[in-house]
């Protein structure tokens, strides 16, 4: 699943995908000792939202192997031929426009988004392929998670509303990813310690 939230709990380090303690056998908040504010520095949870990469970096080689392969069998029946020359240039362009656009889909997939939640405050960062770096931050207490199920961008659109902007939250996620994303982040933000 292309994203990852870490929990944060008191004497362990971080781990991925560790369920949120919101209490203990007695009823009492866990880490109601614990400061999760941003003046402590330690946050809540964190969350890491990065693009489906369904192709390995090795898949890229077969990849542009087997293509140049495949399209060059036709060519070889006008080996020796004036057709041959006339042909090569729009071999090679085919050959060079998927390596092209298989590695512009790489450099895409460099895109990330953080969420960090403390229970005073809720960032996100967004750092885009060409380097340029977004932030957006609000009280999570007056913060609204939407999800538009249809009529946005793309189905099960989430967003973040609060300080004034609304900002996407996950965009380049499946539908159902996005879907899980906002019950997740719906519940982690209700059970904030205030």
């Amino acid at each position: 699943m292309p994203f990852l939230w870490d929990d944060m709990h008191e004497g362990a380090p971080a781990q991925a995908g560790a369920p949120l303690h919101d209490g203990d056998a007695g009823g009492r908040p866990a880490n109601d000792h614990v400061r999760f504010d941003h003046a402590a520095g330690r946050p809540a949870a964190r969350a890491l939202l990065w693009p489906h990469r369904s192709m390995p970096p090795e898949g890229f080689a077969w990849t542009i192997g087997i293509a140049a392969s495949l399209i060059a069998v036709p060519l070889l029946a006008f080996v020796g031929t004036m057709a041959m020359w006339g042909l090569l240039p729009f071999v090679v362009l085919a050959i060079w426009g998927l390596w092209y656009f298989l590695r512009r889909n790489y450099r895409d997939g460099t895109l990330q988004e953080e969420l960090v939640l403390w229970s005073d405050r809720i960032e996100l960062r967004r750092s885009d392929p060409s380097g340029r770096l977004r932030e957006w931050h609000a009280n999570p207490h007056w913060v609204r998670v939407e999800i538009y199920e249809s009529g946005g961008p793309v189905e099960n659109y989430v967003t973040l509303r609060g300080g004034g902007r609304e900002v996407e939250l996950g965009a380049f996620l499946s539908s159902d990813e996005r879907k899980g994303l906002h019950e997740e982040l719906t519940g982690r933000l209700a059970r904030l310690p205030r």
